[in-house]
């Protein structure tokens, strides 16, 4: 039987840390902290809920983070 695949390591960094932020400001710093992927949405939108390794979330309103999530 093959070995399960191990799955990337996730970046050391706390999502807390984009709130407040400009959108491009906490884009542009998450790529510096390794996210691969960052998916920016408006308050409420209707979005799959899979996780997916490296993934960082951002809700903005008016150009600024209002909540930041992993997956």
């Amino acid at each position: 039987m093959a070995p399960l695949p191990t799955p990337p390591a996730q970046p050391d960094d706390h999502p807390e840390r984009y709130v407040g932020l400009a959108a491009a400001a906490a884009e542009r710093t998450a790529g510096e902290h390794g996210w691969s992927t960052v998916r920016t949405l408006p308050p409420g939108a209707i979005i799959t809920m899979e996780f997916l390794q490296g993934r960082l979330n951002f809700e903005v309103e008016d150009d600024t983070v209002t909540r930041c999530w992993i997956g």
